[in-house]
C-alpha cells in the first residue's frame, strides 16, 4: 500500500471522549511527526476545526455531547481537502456509509492503534489497507465490547447484563476474570 508523506502542514485534530485513549494516540501521533491538537467533545472539536482547520483529523463517532459527524462536517466546510478518519467502537455499515458520505476518508473500528490510524490517514488511492499485523483474538474483542458496555452503564452489572442479553451471574464471572490476550 502506498502512503503519502505527511506534508508541510502536519496539523492533526484528535476528537475522542475516552481520555486515556486520546492521550495515548496523541503521544503516538506526535512521535510520527504530526502536530496534534485534542478535543474531548463535539463543541470543542468544532471550535478547533473552525479556528484552526487541520490537515488531518481522527474523530470518534459517538461523543458524550453528540455525534462526531458534526465535527467532520465542520472540518469539511473549513478545509475541504482534509483527510479525516472516523473511529468508533460500534462498527456498523450504516454509520460507515454516513461517515464517508459526509466526507470521511476512512472508517476504523476501535480499538485501533496508531499504526492503523496513520495508514488510514496517509493511504493513497482506493487500495485497501493491509490487515493488522496482530489482530485481537475473538475472545479479546468480546471482552473489550463487554467492558465498554459495562462502562457506558456506569458499571451497573444488572443493566449491562440486560443490554447484552446475558445472565447477570455469567456477566459477573466474565468481569471477575482477567482480560484475554
Amino acid at each position: 500500500m502506498d502512503l503519502e508523506p505527511i506534508g508541510e502542514d502536519a496539523s492533526l485534530l484528535l476528537v475522542d471522549d475516552d481520555e486515556p485513549f486520546l492521550r495515548r494516540l496523541a503521544k503516538a501521533m506526535e512521535k510520527r511527526g504530526f502536530s496534534v491538537e485534542t478535543a474531548d467533545s463535539v463543541v470543542a472539536g468544532k471550535a478547533i476545526a473552525t479556528a484552526r482547520p487541520p490537515a488531518y483529523a481522527v474523530v470518534d463517532l459517538r461523543l458524550e455531547d453528540g455525534t462526531g459527524l458534526d465535527v467532520v462536517e465542520t472540518i469539511r466546510e473549513h478545509r475541504p481537502e482534509a483527510r479525516i478518519v472516523v473511529l468508533t467502537g460500534y462498527g456498523a455499515i450504516a454509520t460507515a456509509v454516513a461517515a464517508v458520505k459526509i466526507g470521511a476518508t476512512d472508517y476504523l473500528s476501535k480499538p485501533a492503534d496508531a499504526t492503523d490510524v496513520m495508514n488510514a490517514l496517509l493511504a493513497n488511492g482506493a487500495e485497501l489497507p493491509p490487515p493488522p499485523e496482530n489482530p485481537m483474538s475473538a475472545d479479546r474483542v468480546r471482552w473489550e465490547h463487554i467492558q465498554r458496555v459495562y462502562e457506558l452503564c456506569d458499571r451497573n452489572v444488572s443493566e449491562t447484563a440486560r443490554r447484552l442479553n446475558m445472565h447477570r451471574r455469567t456477566l459477573q464471572r466474565i468481569l471477575a476474570k482477567r482480560s484475554p490476550r
